[in-house]
């Protein structure tokens, strides 16, 4: 987000809610539309944002 200037305030303007944006933030499960939403308004894919360990 920061290489793209994009802002946490920018996802919560375009359809990301609080709850689901504090998830993020703590490292909590997300479901494939939120991650299909976040990867759409970033413009990246999922393997830019998940690993699998």
């Amino acid at each position: 987000m920061q290489e793209k200037g994009i802002s946490q305030y920018y996802l919560l303007q375009n359809g990301l809610d609080n709850k689901t944006l504090d998830s993020l933030k703590k490292g909590k499960n997300i479901t494939l539309l939120t991650l299909e939403k976040l990867c759409k308004l970033i413009d990246c894919t999922p393997n830019d944002i998940i690993e699998f360990i």
